[in-house]
């Protein structure tokens, strides 16, 4: 394991080749996503070292798990786990993506943790450029492609900053995508929200909505954050 592997419970990331390192929002949205439906077949779109892809593996039985990833030099973490029989990943553009696969089967659980970093976001990395600017995934053509991919009864969960979420609520309405489930995200309990976790379907139904604090004090964490993120943590 390279030094900057990252252990997790049941599988690790092997994340020195891949330009966006694992994050606090990636975990999030890998714990948080509803499973209820039971799906069979889940995307993740943009999936980087595959963190998320891997987490709905350990959560769920999906007998199809796909993940797409654009950047090539992604390290491809899904044959080291225990679950490369259900795990397979696809480089291309999301665009590109859509265009093969509208017609096919769709996906019952699709998930995203898209970049939106603002437009004078830069490293001297270009890969991690190109993997954190918004404009390598527009939020409009994310939501047209998960509407074309998405199972009629499926779910869409994704993750955003807190400031775009009046924008992207209203965005997804144009593509028939309701929100059923938001879960807005502090660092603690005075500061401001820094996300939103959301769940979106094609029906429309009531909204539930809740707040999640991640911190008491610094690494000093609140029960609802260990609760969520506690099968995948080695030190919680």
């Amino acid at each position: 394991m390279s030094e900057k592997a990252f252990q997790f419970k049941e599988f690790k990331i092997e994340q020195d080749r891949c330009a966006m390192k694992i994050g606090t929002d990636g975990v999030l949205l890998g714990a948080w996503a509803s499973l209820e439906q039971e799906p069979d077949s889940i995307l993740d779109i943009g999936t980087g070292t595959g963190l998320i892809a891997l987490m709905l593996a350990q959560r769920s039985p999906a007998l199809l798990i796909d993940a797409l990833e654009i950047d090539e030099d992604a390290v491809d973490n899904f044959e080291q786990s225990t679950w490369g029989d259900r795990l397979f990943c696809y480089h291309a553009a999301f665009e590109e993506f859509v265009e093969e696969m509208q017609d096919e089967d769709k996906y019952e659980l699709i998930i995203s943790n898209p970049p939106f970093y603002a437009e004078d976001y830069t490293s001297e990395s270009a890969s991690r450029n190109k993997a954190r600017f918004a404009e390598a995934l527009p939020f409009s053509e994310l939501l047209e492609g998960v509407s074309k991919l998405l199972h009629p009864d499926g779910e869409f969960n994704t993750i955003i900053p807190h400031k775009e979420e009046k924008d992207f609520l209203a965005l997804a309405s144009e593509f028939g995508l309701f929100p059923k489930k938001i879960t807005r995200v502090r660092g603690n309990e005075t500061s401001a929200i820094k996300r939103s976790l959301l769940s979106f379907s094609f029906k429309e139904i009531e909204l539930q909505e809740n707040e999640l604090i991640i911190e008491i004090s610094r690494h000093n964490y609140t029960e609802a954050y260990k609760k969520l993120v506690k099968d995948f943590y080695l030190k919680l």
